[in-house]
């Protein structure tokens, strides 16, 4: 990272037809990079390069896949240089739009607007856009890059409970179900990365699929999954929580859940013989799966009782190893702000596009955006001492020591968490002695308003001739 421009280096693997297509792909990340948050004319400054942006976003030689497969290779080079296994996460999220033609983009689902005569809520179609990411990370939590992603809308929304009622979801192939985006993302950032044996693909309890349990296996890879069903277990004569119902209490573990607060919970795990669902059986194996269970044996009187089942194909020997697999998946909530960076700092669901093609090409450019500023986030907490040259341009650190006034300017006393706790006081950080490091919230306007003092400097800088 560091250099002369982070972007050239995000998208040096990045392949267009046409090489002007590249040039201004980089042009545009470059300007929505020193205005985070802002509309395109804003970011773009003039009408020749906000029409220039426009017309690159509906180019039909341009799709995320180009926009995005530097970047995938980017996070494939860092997550080789890392030792140890790598998490993938993947989860769903939703952006929606306000459009007098809400056709030209698609439909997400229905929200209920205002009340009939009979006193009972309307609903209307939400106009929208779905995207499915998976998100790299090393046990430490740094976020490497997103390694798959895929978008779609719906022409008509019917909703699940709907189509339940004409047709046995069980008995569709999963080929013609949305869900089948969990087994694609996880196929593709399986190839992307290499070195299968060493991910582990961890979901929620949408990803409880058995397809996808079997799909990992084929691609030798690993996964940790949340479950919700209580599939046939054994010989078929009982179920998944009849035979942990059984397991005796292997351990304790003590979980922050926030505020300082604490909660005891047990640890019951077992290596279980699991079925596939009876419609399937004849076109899926049986699979020796783990099963942990994380409970809070007395419920608490302000909150629900931790209460965590989670599936995996990794074998379980000891407690700390299911306390292991309980860290992992705890890492989750990672993809969950990525998702709230896009939205919130990149503001994603502002943007003004009429077409499903231009806002997913816009997405795009916002997902590279988003991952820079949450890895700044999180470099700052897991390599605190480095270079400021790590994450920060030469003319970057310069403007920082000028704007504390260090002396001398860029010394060896100065490192990582100083610039970017600079930054952070920049977007309303206080930096306290008892605050924690700064987040997402604090770094992404800060971000943006040293990017407009960097355009002053350039502005005012003294000029030869």
């Amino acid at each position: 990272m560091g250099g002369k421009s982070w972007i050239d280096e995000e998208l040096a693997g990045s392949q267009f037809r046409d090489l002007r297509l590249g040039q201004r792909l980089r042009t545009l990340m470059t300007q929505l990079a020193g205005a985070v948050g802002a509309p395109i004319p804003l970011a773009c400054q003039d009408w020749a390069n906000t029409k220039a942006a426009y017309r690159f976003l509906s180019n039909p030689d341009v799709s995320e896949r180009e926009i995005l497969d530097g970047h995938f290779h980017a996070t494939a080079s860092r997550a080789a240089a890392v030792e140890g296994p790598v998490l993938v996460l993947q989860d769903t999220t939703e952006f929606s739009f306000q459009r007098t033609r809400p056709e030209a983009i698609g439909a997400i689902g229905y929200a209920p607007s205002r009340r009939g005569d009979d006193g009972r809520f309307r609903l209307h179609t939400v106009c929208g856009l779905l995207m499915h990411s998976s998100l790299a990370i090393p046990q430490e939590g740094l976020p490497l890059g997103l390694a798959a992603i895929r978008f779609w809308s719906r022409a008509k929304f019917k909703g699940s409970a709907a189509l339940k009622r004409h047709v046995n979801p069980t008995r569709v192939p999963i080929e013609a179900k949305e869900s089948m985006r969990w087994l694609a993302n996880m196929q593709a950032a399986t190839m992307l990365l290499g070195a299968p044996d060493r991910l582990i693909h961890i979901g929620d309890r949408e990803n409880d699929i058995y397809e996808f349990f079997c799909a990992t296996q084929e691609a030798g890879t690993h996964f940790l999954v949340r479950t919700c069903v209580d599939r046939l277990a054994g010989s078929g004569g009982h179920t998944i929580a009849a035979e942990m119902a059984e397991v005796a209490v292997a351990g304790h573990h003590r979980v922050e859940i926030g505020d300082g607060t604490t909660a005891e919970i047990a640890l019951r795990y077992k290596r279980v013989h699991v079925l596939p669902p009876i419609g399937k059986q004849k076109r899926y194996p049986a699979l020796d799966l783990t099963i942990i269970h994380a409970q809070e044996e007395t419920a608490p009187d302000d909150r629900p009782a931790i209460d965590w089942k989670l599936i995996t194909d990794l074998p379980v020997a000891s407690a700390a190893d299911a306390v292991r697999m309980l860290r992992w998946y705890g890492m989750r909530w990672k993809i969950e702000i990525f998702h709230k960076i896009l939205k919130s700092g990149c503001r994603a669901e502002e943007a003004r596009l009429r077409t499903a093609e231009r806002l997913v090409n816009l997405i795009a450019v916002f997902c590279i955006l988003a991952w820079r500023l949450f890895w700044m986030t999180m470099i700052n907490r897991a390599a605190p001492r480095a270079s400021p040259r790590l994450a920060l341009a030469n003319d970057e650190v310069a403007l920082l020591d000028r704007l504390a006034s260090r002396s001398p300017p860029g010394g060896p006393a100065y490192v990582l968490t100083d610039y970017l706790t600079q930054i952070a006081r920049l977007g309303g950080y206080l930096a306290r002695a008892h605050d924690p490091p700064p987040g997402n919230t604090v770094m992404w306007p800060g971000w943006a308003r040293l990017m407009d003092i960097k355009l002053g400097a350039k502005l005012t800088a003294p000029t030869c001739g």
